[in-house]
């Protein structure tokens, strides 16, 4: 297992959010990933009300969360924040070849075949719900999102993770699967929704998501 860095790890995080992105901010993809790690961090907490200072487009050219700060190291881009915190620790990325190129897949299959997918769906259930074109594009919408998820049930059948054992692969493909919970989709696909039962059960998963949310009431207090 590679030497941990002593530098204090900080990510970028929202103090507030819409209530129906709470526990969905990519930060929290991170948080989970370090606490499956035993990696100690602070959240820097910005208001996602208010536009991003130009510094921080210097960290992250396209102003989101979250920023991953380790000493001289800044990254941006979940994903790849993801696999950073994966090489320090053996229990969410393998040390085999093999076994480490597999998980590794499954991280850019969950970004890249299946969130835009469900994205997709959340945008015009969400977001443009009352427009004409979103009414008549939604049914293609959801059947196409639809599909990526059963592709996935198909991959998983019985098993309890994607390959042998849970890694990075599995924790954003979690992350990703619990996007559409405003609908019913992932219902009709019982293996799936016990996956995700599995991966939401996590002591690491669970302070995860304690801490994205103490984030927000944090931020509220401040409002108040």
């Amino acid at each position: 297992m590679p030497p941990r860095t002593d530098a204090l790890i900080e990510i970028s995080a929202f103090s507030w959010v819409p209530p129906f992105a709470e526990g969905l901010v990519r930060d929290f993809r991170v948080r989970w990933a370090l606490e499956e790690a035993g990696l100690p961090y602070r959240a820097r907490l910005l208001d996602s009300r208010i536009d991003r200072t130009e510094s921080y487009y210097l960290e992250q050219p396209f102003g989101q969360v979250p920023i991953y700060c380790e000493g001289e190291l800044h990254l941006f881009e979940s994903g790849a924040i993801v696999q950073h915190i994966g090489e320090k620790d053996e229990r969410l990325l393998p040390r085999d070849p093999v076994a480490r190129a597999r998980a590794i897949q499954w991280t850019y299959a969950a970004l890249n075949s299946v969130e835009p997918a469900l994205q997709n769906l959340v945008a015009i259930d969400l977001f443009y719900a009352d427009e004409e074109w979103a009414r008549l594009r939604r049914p293609r919408a959801e059947e196409f999102a639809r599909l990526k998820l059963k592709r996935v049930s198909d991959w998983l059948g019985g098993r309890q993770w994607l390959e042998d054992r849970f890694t990075i692969g599995d924790l954003l493909m979690i992350s990703v699967l619990r996007i559409p919970r405003h609908t019913s989709l992932l219902g009709e696909f019982a293996n799936l929704a016990a996956y995700v039962a599995r991966g939401e059960e996590r002591p690491a998963f669970q302070q995860a998501l304690a801490d994205q949310m103490a984030g927000f009431k944090q931020g509220e207090t401040a409002d108040a």
